[in-house]
């Protein structure tokens, strides 16, 4: 099993990207341009993500939901979220009704 060390170095490396030069790094370019642009690259990969499900193309939905998680990645890295905090809320979630976690989180969602 791959561990979570990988997500750890990723995220590491989006932090330092902040700080880049936008004409030398797509992350730094997305960064630049602001939460916008950032939440529309998440929506086209979502799409892009159901079209591969859609074909029923395995690799194809292992290649675009990593694009998917990464730019997921990005905009948890614009707001200083870590991935232990998703990963915490994970655990969290964990043997949870999906109708009773999402009744306990209120109206609002």
């Amino acid at each position: 099993m791959i561990g979570l060390e990988v997500i750890h170095r990723i995220q590491s490396t989006l932090q330092e990207r902040k700080l880049a030069e936008p004409s030398t790094s797509y992350v730094a370019s997305l960064y630049a341009q602001g939460t916008d642009a950032i939440a529309k690259k998440i929506a086209e990969e979502a799409a892009e993500v159901i079209m591969a499900a859609k074909d029923g193309d395995r690799l194809h939905l292992v290649h675009e939901t990593c694009d998917l998680w990464f730019h997921s990645m990005i905009m948890l890295s614009q707001f200083d979220i870590k991935v232990d905090e998703i990963m915490a809320e994970f655990q969290r979630r964990e043997g949870i009704s999906g109708i009773s976690e999402k009744n306990s989180r209120g109206t609002n969602v």
